[in-house]
């Protein structure tokens, strides 16, 4: 996850199923034009995604019951393309597999999560689209994974030729198997960045269905120093207008290919806090929204720090702020 200083036709299809059958339900046309009032709309499903550690397990990641963990991160080694768990497991690794079994045991799925701000990004190790393709194609298998997260950050971003690379092996593999691909990354409050928005264009000029966009709500910079609930707000609804646009999505498909991840209690960025009720707050504007999904950095942080843990900067295991384990989660579920 960003630790800088840190749609598809099938949706629209489906909203203008759902618009030309909305009075469909009891009583029918018929009864609409006697005067009947129509079925109340139904709420957009905001889903809660968080992201959960590939090889380590933690007591906070099922709190909130989560419809999707996000498993990080795959990135390659010090040398050659072959795909590792944080740049060290092997992709067919048994304790990952395990792993996986135990998180969707109660029915929750799961997406691999490629890239991160740490490691070598596996498009920027790969010389062709199709041996990346076979890259991520043998984590998927492993797992038994139909969805897969980018996360691009740092000099990923402004790779062209990477870039390009992954949407090209994105493409082969989206024309031979169902995968669903989202792309995870950076924003200001301002909307996604220049980098990000190439990154998702070029994925639509290569014939990449993307079924969404994840927002890093989070490290923006030491000059904002204002509500973080707020910052994610104003993301969002730039975000989303840059989706309805690049994706040439309706403004309601725009919010559900938008997802929103955060960073909960103590930013990388001095000054910056994403405090319980902000993930309160953000909970109530998403599914207000219909916004995808809702996603946090991280589980295994959902828990108060302990005595003579450092809290004036983010810390790998622990929130920085005064919580009961899992209150983020439970917080962001709804």
């Amino acid at each position: 996850m960003q630790r800088r200083t840190r749609i598809s036709s099938a949706i629209t299809g489906l909203i203008a199923l759902g618009l030309a059958c909305s009075a469909c339900s009891t009583g029918g046309v018929a009864d609409q034009a006697k005067g009947a009032a129509p079925p109340p709309p139904v709420a957009a499903q905001t889903a809660y995604t968080p992201y959960v550690s590939a090889t380590t397990a933690s007591d906070t990641d099922d709190a909130g019951s989560p419809d999707t963990y996000n498993l990080a991160f795959v990135t390659s080694g010090t040398s050659g393309c072959a795909p590792l768990w944080g740049g060290t497991t092997a992709a067919t690794g048994e304790a990952v597999v395990a792993r996986v079994a135990a998180l969707t045991a109660d029915g929750a799925d799961i997406r691999v999560s490629f890239g991160g701000a740490a490691g070598t990004e596996t498009a920027l190790a790969c010389d062709s689209a199709e041996e990346l393709a076979d890259a991520y194609a043998e984590v998927l298998d492993a797992v038994g994974a139909t969805k897969a997260d980018f996360d691009i950050e740092g000099d990923a971003l402004t790779d062209t030729a990477s870039v390009t690379r992954r949407n090209e092996a994105l493409a082969l593999l989206q024309q031979e198997r169902d995968l669903d691909v989202t792309y995870t990354l950076p924003v200001m409050p301002e909307g996604l960045e220049d980098t990000g928005l190439a990154i998702v264009q070029d994925a639509v000029d290569q014939g990449v269905d993307v079924s969404a966009v994840d927002i890093m709500a989070m490290n923006y910079s030491t000059s904002h120093d204002g509500d973080m609930g707020d910052y994610a707000e104003q993301a969002a609804e730039a975000a989303h207008d840059q989706l309805v646009d690049v994706l040439g999505l309706t403004r309601d498909a725009a919010w559900k290919a938008l997802h929103l991840t955060v960073m909960i209690g103590v930013n990388d960025v001095a000054g910056e806090t994403f405090t319980l009720a902000d993930a309160a707050s953000l909970r109530g504007f998403a599914t207000g929204k219909g916004v995808g999904a809702l996603s946090m950095w991280s589980a295994f942080r959902d828990r108060p720090c302990t005595d003579g843990e450092d809290v004036t900067e983010a810390n790998d295991t622990c929130s920085g702020v005064e919580q009961d384990a899992g209150a983020y989660a439970e917080a962001l579920s709804g």
